[in-house]
């Protein structure tokens, strides 16, 4: 079996959603399993994904992802999959149960957080989050310029 080819970073991630991580608190994050068709995975492997506006809604005992743009593959035909569809999430019925259970909680909701490749197959790190006000955004910006002023000032020191 060939080896998976890794990202300049080492490591096989296709995504990463850094707004989420700005805009909300993540409380826990699981690994879930999605259904694409064969011109999505190519896409995928073109590193074609954006997750900017993602988002997961569990509807009727399944988890969907919803506004995640997986660029059409250039080299598909008319069987060519549409950007921005639905897309199932695939999670043990557990796990959607206690998705849904922390999501009805006010001010919850389910992100995605990175896209990437695990033994051949893509797989989608979610996480419960809590929506971050202004202030805490300010709060955690400055919690970053602090710890980087203080790498700086130690590694003048040396």
């Amino acid at each position: 079996m060939a080896k998976q080819k890794q990202g300049p970073s080492g490591d096989n991630t296709i995504a990463r959603n850094k707004k989420a991580l700005h805009d909300y608190t993540v409380i826990e994050s699981c690994e879930a399993g999605i259904a694409l068709r064969g011109t999505e995975v190519k896409s995928c492997r073109n590193a074609g994904v954006s997750l900017v506006d993602a988002f997961v809604r569990i509807e009727k005992g399944q988890a969907w992802l919803y506004n995640a743009h997986i660029a059409p593959y250039e080299f598909g035909n008319l069987f060519n999959h549409k950007p921005k569809s639905t897309r199932r999430l695939l999670l043990h019925k557990r796990e959607i149960l206690k998705l849904s259970q922390q999501v009805k909680e006010k001010g919850y909701t389910i992100v995605p957080l990175k896209f990437y490749f695990k033994s051949g197959r893509v797989k989608v790190e979610i996480a419960i989050c809590k929506g971050r006000t202004f202030e805490d955004k300010r709060d955690v910006l400055r919690l970053k310029q602090d710890a980087l002023d203080a790498r700086r000032a130690i590694g003048r020191r040396r």
